[in-house]
């Protein structure tokens, strides 16, 4: 069997963001079933130092500053890609494009793996016409919804979209976005749905929430919670507003720009069991939050494709109360493992966190079948099972293209690599 080289580029650290992770897990976790193939990540580096992933290497994406479609924890103060000036988006595109041809010459990628209906769906485009190496795109929603802020990326997104192998929309709601956005194109064929998953090894639900529990001093309380990026689109005033009307201590775990105003709304209604905890870095003290957790809240307010985050609780055996909104009934089922709510209700998030809280046996049953939910549906080794078929197809078309299409061979790629080592881009 031929050892493949697959190359991840995502614009996002591998933390802090639902891409992120779903990059960071899907690459480490391919790495760990097919360890004789070779997988590379190009991502920025998180406040400027690199992450490690088991299995996999990575490189450094060079950004000229930060930038992101709805904001990112790590980058309180970015630029937000819709916003960008025609110069701006010009040193933005230039800069990746240096960063994604230098690692593919020290590479040499198979497969090319793009996050993001963007900028790398355009290089790889590119990469593809010159040396017939194939890419596929996950479109994780915020790329779309950019396209449908500002108009000036959607003839290049086309462009590449039209090119891809594969595309891979996070759910199904996901690629009727795409629909409405760039329209009914030849790129539709070749959609496949496959959602975000969890790593059930670093999620469970066993009771080791004692950090946690001591530190807020919750013994005996009910707890709600929230995590993920505070943006406005997630959502989150409305389990604050909830919040005097529920039986619990809400707790919000994340960081964005939409935090100052939470805080003050927080201030102005003197509510007193709501507390905005921040981005937590230690991986195994945010897990138990999610287990120490009576009902997890996902209150967003526009299509979400899915919603990893609230996976991880379900993981955790955590009840879910969530919007109706975009992909996330894919993992929610309305009194199975949780509640659906019409977006932007403070009343029905309190009426559903309430009953679940009030109800010992109904949350227990809840909490039985979130995890199960998980398990079937969510695991990441399944997920990455259906990556590897797609990768095989790819680099099996790109030798069947080869044999008709004029390419740079092998050597000629590490001679040239050779003699880029130390030379820089003029594009």
């Amino acid at each position: 069997m031929k050892k493949l080289r697959i190359l991840h580029l995502l614009m996002f650290p591998l933390s802090g963001s639902g891409s992120g992770t779903y990059a960071r897990k899907l690459a480490e976790t391919y790495a760990e079933q097919y360890s004789h193939d070779e997988v590379a990540i190009l991502c920025p580096r998180l406040n400027g130092k690199s992450e490690l992933v088991k299995g996999v290497k990575i490189f450094k994406l060079n950004m000229p500053f930060p930038v992101a479609f709805t904001g990112h924890p790590a980058w309180p103060d970015c630029k937000i890609y819709s916003k960008l000036t025609g110069q701006e988006m010009d040193v933005v595109f230039r800069s990746f494009a240096n960063s994604v041809l230098e690692v593919f010459y020290a590479f040499k990628p198979d497969v090319i793996h793009v996050h993001h209906i963007s900028h790398f769906a355009f290089i790889a485009n590119y990469i593809r016409s010159i040396f017939s190496v194939n890419y596929i795109i996950t479109s994780h929603g915020t790329g779309i919804l950019c396209a449908s802020q500002d108009k000036r990326w959607v003839p290049l997104t086309l462009f590449g979209l039209n090119s891809a192998y594969y595309i891979n929309a996070v759910s199904g709601d996901t690629k009727k976005w795409m629909k409405r956005v760039f329209g009914e194109k030849k790129y539709l064929r070749r959609v496949r749905i496959i959602t975000g998953g969890v790593d059930l090894s670093k999620f469970s639900s066993t009771n080791d929430y004692k950090d946690v529990e001591k530190k807020y001093s919750l013994k005996g309380k009910n707890v709600v919670l929230f995590t993920g990026k505070i943006t406005e689109k997630k959502g989150v005033e409305y389990l604050i507003k909830a919040a005097p009307k529920i039986d619990g201590e809400v707790f919000v775990v994340g960081g964005g720009d939409d935090t100052a105003r939470l805080k003050e709304i927080v201030k102005c209604r003197n509510i007193k069991n709501v507390h905005i905890v921040g981005y937590i870095k230690n991986r195994d003290f945010f897990v138990q939050f999610y287990k120490r957790a009576n009902v997890f809240v996902f209150p967003s307010i526009w299509d979400e494709p899915l919603g990893l985050v609230a996976l991880e609780a379900m993981a955790c055996g955590t009840p879910v109360v969530a919007s109706r909104k975009g992909g996330i009934p894919l993992a929610v089922k309305d009194g199975y493992n949780g509640y659906l709510v019409k977006a932007k209700s403070s009343k029905q998030i309190a009426d559903k966190v309430n009953k679940i809280l009030a109800d010992k046996a109904l949350q227990e049953k809840l909490s039985k079948n979130a995890r199960q939910t998980v398990e079937e549906k969510f695991d990441w080794s399944i997920i990455a099972k259906r990556f590897h078929q797609y990768y095989e197809e790819a680099y099996q078309d790109s030798l069947n293209r080869r044999k008709s299409n004029i390419f740079i061979p092998e050597e000629e790629i590490v001679r040239e690599a050779k003699e880029l080592k130390s030379a820089k881009f003029d594009i």
